[in-house]
């Protein structure tokens, strides 16, 4: 019986809910998605930092009205491994079905 993959780095509670977030969007302003997932800025910027060295998030930074801002994106790269990841959880949680 093959098992289901699961990917270590996006495995993670909170970089689970970022890739689900960033999934249906183009990109997200980090201060959305630290309010939307309810963490600290440096727990955040951790998590996104995760991901962005296994090349699953792009960051975009650019200044409005005088102030810096961060936009955040998932890569290709990161797109089809977070559908992998939730294909995987989908085949697991299809074994308590039965």
């Amino acid at each position: 019986m093959k098992r289901p993959r699961l990917d270590a780095v996006i495995h993670a509670p909170n970089r689970l809910r970022i890739c689900a977030l960033l999934m249906p969007l183009e990109e997200a302003e980090f201060q959305v998605l630290r309010e939307t997932i309810g963490i600290s800025d440096s727990l955040l910027s951790k998590q996104i930092r995760q991901l962005e060295d296994a090349g699953y998030i792009e960051m975009r930074k650019a200044a409005v009205n005088g102030r810096p801002r961060t936009w955040i994106s998932l890569t290709s790269r990161g797109r089809k491994a977070f559908a992998a990841h939730v294909a995987a959880l989908q085949e697991i949680a299809a074994l308590a079905r039965g």
